[in-house]
């Protein structure tokens, strides 16, 4: 067998341990965490119905997928830190061949797994609603990579400075709500009068959602609004991975 296709086939199988430890065995045996995978995103989308008529259910739920990813990064915390003081997991990688990127990416992918139930409902909910084209599906699938790989490098790093999980709790629910409910995610920019609007910039979902907005046609922002937002979008996840690889305590010294 080629020397090549064994470290790949090792690769492989990590990654696919992590997605089946971390996702699939708690689907599996414990099905009604789905329920709150699904009603996060949506209650919020159900509440903008009630309060603006339905005049904003598109823009809500493009929204829903803003959060969605967000907060499947910032879970990434939760269940690491879970993983490494209760199970103490991450000693067991230490000693081993694994690399810390491989196990990242591998819990990484089993978030999106597990967000994989609300994804479909808001994806079932946007065909029928909302008039996004190929071309705004490709940027809003973009956008929400960008959003869920800047939120899990800030998910990561915190992980491996928490001690308990009551602690990550914390973290992860303080930022999921400051992040992904208060600023313009599941309503327009455009609706928070100057000078506050400068306040909602201070949040990276509001690059992200003004850009999925803007993908599916409830947004028009200028060419340098959207120069912006897609630099401050990548620059930030750029920044926040470099220091996840540089700052985070794979080994403790």
């Amino acid at each position: 067998m080629c020397s090549r296709e064994m470290p790949r086939r090792s690769l492989l199988s990590q990654v696919l341990a992590a997605v089946l430890v971390n996702a699939v065995y708690e689907m599996k045996n414990y099905p009604i965490v789905l329920v709150n995978t699904i009603l996060s995103p949506l209650s919020f989308l159900l509440l903008v119905v009630f309060v603006t008529h339905g005049s904003l259910l598109g823009t809500g739920i493009i929204g829903g997928f803003v959060m969605s990813m967000f907060s499947s990064g910032m879970t990434l915390q939760t269940d690491l830190a879970h993983l490494k003081n209760d199970f103490k997991l991450q000693d067991m990688l230490v000693s081993s061949p694994v690399k810390w990127h491989v196990y990242m990416f591998g819990i990484a992918l089993s978030e999106i797994v597990y967000a994989m139930p609300a994804l479909v409902a808001l994806a079932l909910l946007a065909a029928y609603y909302t008039a996004l084209t190929l071309a705004g599906v490709v940027q809003l699938t973009l956008v929400l990579a960008l959003m869920f790989l800047a939120s899990m490098s800030i998910g990561y790093t915190l992980s491996t400075f928490s001690s308990d999980i009551v602690q990550s709790f914390a973290f992860s629910r303080l930022l999921s709500t400051l992040f992904s409910t208060l600023p313009p995610v599941y309503y327009p920019l455009a609706f928070i009068p100057m000078p506050y609007r400068l306040i909602a910039y201070l949040s990276p979902t509001t690059y992200a959602a003004e850009l999925a907005h803007a993908a599916a046609g409830y947004a028009s922002p200028s060419a340098a609004a959207v120069a912006t937002d897609w630099t401050v979008l990548v620059a930030l996840t750029l920044v926040l991975f470099a220091i996840a690889k540089k700052k985070a305590r794979w080994r403790e010294i």
